[in-house]
């Protein structure tokens, strides 16, 4: 890495120091979300393992055994928790009092900055949550076992999900430019992701027509995408490309959307501010 791209990279390592430094004022909130976190998976869980109770080993409705349909639910779940880094919550808050205006006199990218200090968010919601939570449900239920190759593409799957729900987040947060209250758009946003991401009901599982308009979309890529790598529900190594390419696309898509997006943003303040 060259020495200028090095400084620019280092003057983002404080917004993350400072993020993981707020979270530690906040320990309580990890037990609140490994609770939810659990309650959530094992409702959804033992509602699908009654399902496909009588399953036959080799796969019952859209392939999946009922070890493989309890994997994919339960770690959809787990996936959601690190999407959940709380970039919408704050950047529609700095927006509404007006503290995203400081960021016009330091020489730093709002996006960015926003990005390095969600990723302790991310790393502590792994660790503490998603770990114990995957622990405590391999103890109740049996699970399926990933190839090796297959568990290093969900893990290179996840970071691309990770990035994804950067953007759709921080697009959610940036539309407190343009509305008051972005209560309603978040809650709108969570159900939408939710549904075509495949953490309610498996794309496989949906009829044709909207199962082929889920996997159009990028919030396929938040967790559909990477739990078919783990599982190993693709065609070969282009099926595996294919997903991976998919998700590369949409996450740098949204990336030049949200730049684009905050440029615009950035001459309306500029120009209400003086």
């Amino acid at each position: 890495m060259r020495p200028g791209r090095v400084r620019a990279v280092r003057a983002y390592v404080p917004f993350a120091t400072g993020g993981l430094q707020s979270l530690l004022q906040y320990r309580s909130m990890f037990v609140v979300t490994g609770v939810t976190a659990a309650a959530g998976a094992a409702i959804t869980v033992f509602l699908w393992r009654a399902v496909y109770a009588d399953a036959p080993a080799s796969g019952g409705p859209g392939g999946f055994t009922l070890a493989g349909i309890t994997t994919y639910l339960l770690l959809a779940q787990i996936l959601q928790v690190l999407h959940t880094n709380r970039v919408d919550d704050e950047v529609a808050a700095e927006v509404y009092r007006g503290d995203v205006a400081v960021m016009l006199v330091r020489p730093v990218s709002y996006p960015l900055v926003r990005f390095f200090a969600c990723l302790p968010v991310v790393a502590a919601n792994a660790v503490l949550v998603g770990v114990p939570v995957l622990l405590l449900f391999a103890f109740l239920v049996p699970l399926a076992v990933p190839r090796p190759g297959d568990a290093a593409l969900f893990a290179v799957s996840t970071v691309l999900s990770v990035l994804i729900a950067f953007c759709v987040n921080l697009l959610t947060g940036m539309a407190g430019f343009v509305t008051t209250n972005t209560w309603g758009v978040r809650m709108v946003k969570q159900s939408v992701v939710a549904f075509f991401a495949g953490q309610l009901v498996p794309i496989a599982l949906m009829p044709g027509p909207l199962a082929a308009l889920a996997r159009a979309l990028p919030f396929r890529g938040m967790a559909d995408g990477p739990l078919t790598l783990l599982l190993g529900r693709y065609d070969g190594a282009a099926g595996a490309c294919g997903v991976l390419a998919q998700q590369a696309g949409w996450a740098a898509g949204l990336a030049a959307v949200c730049a684009v997006l905050w440029r615009r943003a950035l001459g309306r303040l500029e120009v209400l501010g003086g």
